[in-house]
């Protein structure tokens, strides 16, 4: 079954005098979505208790629930002390994940810094095969762990490498931001056949079965030369992707993926906004 949601509390969760995680899961089950991503963006500072009773409050409303591990995660890092860094961040998010009673963590691999790019790609892909193998020893494979496409062309995310990296182990499973890909190519992303393309290539390489239940991150992206600027809302003409022609790909192809939302303020709305178009499909 495809989910849709949000990630993180959009403008109109606080204007409704909300402030805690555990009310956001009444909050986007009462606007009729499916799923919530919360971020440990700026790090894993959250207790047990707290984990344990925001998995509760979702598990109650039957909404599903995904973290996205801290931003400064960087597997190809020269520096041997600062990747162990690395590995502790998604295995923390992955401990909390957890308690919360969630099956996915989203993370960014890695920058390509001043590496020549297959050395940095490497170099991640050989720190990826020890994360698997810390997820193992802490009895985390029963998650799934989320590389994902990054929107910037200096850092390591394309498909390509993303899918490159979900090959080490059924644990991880690709995170596709159809935003970031849009940023990254420069407006690539038009027709059905556009993300058909995609895909269909995730298919060819993982099987369909790996890639049913992939994990969606969307929104409009304002690019530059370089890749992503910023996250827009909906209601920006200028930049895309659009979702339709996502949606009739995700439809053509029998895909079921966990769709979240991550506009700028309006990630709630926006998430509402596709399964809307999904459905009339």
């Amino acid at each position: 079954m495809i989910l849709f949601g949000p990630s993180g509390n959009s403008e109109s969760f606080y204007a409704a005098g909300y402030s805690h995680t555990e009310q956001s899961a009444k909050f986007v089950k009462d606007m009729g979505l499916d799923c919530f991503e919360y971020s440990f963006g700026r790090g894993v500072r959250m207790t047990e208790a707290k984990a344990i009773s925001i998995g509760n409050a979702f598990r109650e409303q039957g909404v599903e629930i995904s973290v996205h591990a801290p931003y400064y995660i960087n597997f190809a890092n020269p520096d041997d002390e600062s990747a162990q860094k690395s590995y502790g961040y998604v295995l923390d998010s992955g401990k909390m994940l957890k308690l919360m009673g969630g099956k996915r963590c989203v993370f960014h691999s890695a920058t390509q810094g001043k590496m020549e790019r297959e050395a940095a790609v490497a170099l991640t892909e050989d720190r990826l095969k020890v994360l698997r193998d810390y997820i193992y020893l802490n009895n985390l494979e029963d998650l799934y762990f989320c590389p994902e496409t990054m929107g910037k062309l200096a850092q390591i995310g394309t498909l390509e490498e993303v899918v490159r990296f979900c090959k080490i182990d059924k644990v991880f499973l690709p995170a596709v931001d159809f935003g970031h890909l849009n940023a990254r190519e420069q407006g690539s992303l038009k027709t059905v056949s556009d993300y058909k393309e995609r895909l269909e290539y995730m298919i060819s390489e993982l099987g369909y079965e790996r890639v049913k239940h992939f994990h969606v991150h969307f929104s409009k992206i304002q690019y530059s030369a370089k890749g992503e600027v910023r996250h827009l809302t909906f209601a920006d003409t200028e930049y895309g992707p659009e979702f339709a022609p996502l949606a009739a790909a995700l439809k053509e192809l029998k895909l079921e993926p966990y769709v979240v939302s991550e506009s700028a303020g309006t990630q709630a709305e926006d998430a509402s906004e596709m399964k809307r178009i999904y459905e009339a499909l």
